[in-house]
């Protein structure tokens, strides 16, 4: 394998709602929508659907003191 081959995510299939529009290129993934979720850019209509993507990093936050 080349050093470009290993630098690249893994990725999996992730649900996603995407805008109605076809002008809009506005997603956003499934588990951060809301229910009667509108395009974020158009406020158009969305569509459930799939997509290549790499695994969220999980980031934690230090607690406050």
């Amino acid at each position: 394998m080349s050093e470009s081959e290993e630098q690249k995510p893994k990725l999996s299939i992730v649900k996603i709602l995407k805008c109605k529009n076809n002008d809009c290129k506005a997603w956003v993934r499934e588990e951060f929508a809301v229910p009667g979720q509108v395009c974020p850019m158009c406020q158009g209509p969305m569509l459930r659907t799939m997509k290549h993507l790499p695994a969220l990093q999980k980031k934690y936050k230090s607690p406050s003191r």
